[in-house]
């Protein structure tokens, strides 16, 4: 599991007032809770955040916060936006502990979708009804990523959560809770353009 490292410093002026202050001063507050520890209230370089934050990982994997050198870790627990600006105005991040289950929003990564039965057929939509799958597992054992192959996919196929192939260590908590929350992940099925074509061919001849 690769380590993502996120230095951070302690914020000890509190309000909305001090807030402002840290963000025309390219700050961006953040708290950091959960745990045996009390909630510690930190700031970021927004710069160095904007950057991280377009990858995949900063939402997914396990963060290191380093508090000059006393690293905590951590996952993205919420994250707030400017709604018109290119600013983050505050971040959740929730301790994690070696030994205690953990649930994360983990993406799903779609391969050999073209390489498809499905994928060769003319007039078949290929949709994916869900881009990410919330998973149980020890902090040691969370994917950063999980991988559906899409390489035997039929036309008129459903790909459903159990279908998916998890690492060792995960689970789907949704699974548990009965047949009717094995939802589908992918669908491949005729265009409804399709699917009318031969019914209007008849049509004509009539």
């Amino acid at each position: 599991m690769a380590t993502h490292v996120i230095n951070v410093e302690r914020r000890e002026d509190e309000g909305k007032g001090a807030s402002r202050r840290l963000r025309r001063d390219g700050k961006v507050p953040a708290i950091v809770y959960g745990g045996e520890l009390a909630p510690v209230k930190i700031q970021l370089d927004h710069e160095k955040l904007w950057l991280a934050q377009q990858n995949e990982w900063f939402y997914s994997s396990i963060l290191d916060l380093s508090l000059n050198g006393d690293v905590q870790k951590v996952l993205l627990r919420d994250i707030q936006r400017h709604p018109y600006k290119q600013q983050l105005i505050h971040l959740d991040f929730q301790r994690v502990s070696d030994n205690e289950i953990l649930r994360a929003a983990v993406p799903l990564h779609f391969v050999n979708e073209e390489k498809s039965p499905a994928g060769k057929t003319a007039g078949v939509v290929i949709m994916h009804e869900l881009t990410e799958v919330t998973v149980a597992c020890l902090p040691k054992d969370l994917p950063s990523s999980i991988e559906v192959d899409l390489a035997e996919l039929a036309v008129g196929a459903v790909v459903h959560l159990s279908d998916l192939k998890l690492p060792a260590g995960v689970e789907l908590p949704e699974l548990k809770l009965g047949a009717d929350h094995d939802v589908a992940v992918v669908v491949a099925k005729q265009a409804r353009g399709e699917e009318e074509a031969p019914a209007a061919e008849g049509e004509e001849q009539k």
